[in-house]
């Protein structure tokens, strides 16, 4: 048995998610500051090879899983080559995308071993697509979803659901499952620089299951260990639905997560304000073990500690990584 990182609450962490890059080719209002926003110098961030060697650390202290997010990863120019590294090591490897450009990367997921896709998606009208993104890609992305259920993936699909702008699509949502084999899974929006986020506008794991509860019967299925989703499915339908209710539910005594930023730095929880920057040990070819230790044992309870939402510390959305 290896090693496993824990932190000073006993909670192990098996699963990292690495942010390849925070460039995008979507605009998403929730997720990119509405002013120009500079993508990172390529020589700040971490490199392909970094990328393996650092995970690879990780490994070795008991991660299992890996999530390669952005940004959007697969803007990034050699994408194919850091996913086909990262499938040598022994974890289970998946991939968030907003799917874009995921009908070129088909073969590349199936060498990797990848089974598991999650695609975001925060509308299933073009229209209102094109206001939440800025971006006119909608039927592009349906399409690559459809190619994804086809090539035989486990598809989710992720909805960030705010008021006002999308919450009342959520039952169109629902609806899709029914004959497809679909993971719909429903965010409450959450606080991150430059979103312009206020509790006015989180529509709750309870306001969505009444909304839910009145089209359709659904019924709870069981969550699975260290879950941030609430799952539930209509009887008789293919595919699915969770709820990942970070603002008025959340499920941080069961956390098993530590995230990297494409810029090299660790952060121990989306909340989190402190940031461990491991890049520039490596660099200097220090033991970066210690760092990721240390990190781990300021992990808070909850939230990052973070309670003030509305004058949260932390990085815009797409400079974390999903």
């Amino acid at each position: 048995m290896k090693p496993i990182l824990e932190d000073t609450f006993g909670r192990k962490h098996n699963y990292l998610r690495i942010s390849l890059t925070d460039a995008c080719n979507l605009r998403c209002l929730y997720c990119i500051p509405e002013e120009k926003m500079q993508v990172t110098p390529s020589h700040k961030m971490m490199s392909a090879r970094e990328i393996f060697e650092i995970s690879k650390i990780f490994v070795d202290k008991g991660v299992t899983k890996i999530r390669l997010t952005g940004g959007e990863p697969l803007v990034r120019s050699d994408a194919a080559e850091i996913i086909m590294a990262l499938s040598t090591l022994p974890v289970e490897l998946t991939i968030s995308t907003n799917a874009v450009l995921a009908d070129t990367f088909i073969d590349t997921f199936k060498k990797a071993g990848i089974q598991s896709v999650n695609v975001s998606l925060d509308t299933l009208d073009a229209d209102e697509f094109y206001a939440i993104t800025r971006r006119g890609d909608f039927h592009k992305i349906m399409d690559n979803i459809y190619l994804l259920l086809q090539e035989g993936f486990d598809v989710k699909v992720n909805m960030v659901v705010m008021k006002g702008v999308n919450a009342d699509k959520i039952n169109d949502f629902v609806e899709w499952t029914r004959l497809y084999p679909l993971h719909v899974r429903f965010i409450e929006f959450m606080p991150f620089a430059g979103n312009k986020w206020l509790w006015e506008k989180v529509f709750s794991l309870k306001e969505m299951l009444e909304k839910i509860s009145t089209a359709f019967e659904i019924e709870k299925i069981d969550d699975k260990a260290h879950d941030t989703t609430k799952n539930y499915s209509v009887r008789g339908f293919k595919g699915k639905f969770g709820i990942i209710s970070t603002m008025t539910a959340p499920f941080c005594g069961d956390c098993n997560r530590m995230r990297l930023t494409a810029d090299g730095k660790m952060k121990n929880c989306l909340f989190s304000k402190e940031e461990t920057d491991l890049l520039s040990a490596f660099r200097k070819q220090e033991n970066i073990l210690p760092l990721i230790e240390q990190c781990l044992q300021a992990k808070k309870a909850e939230r990052g500690g973070q309670f003030d939402f509305e004058h949260i510390e932390n990085r815009s959305m797409i400079r974390i990584g999903g």
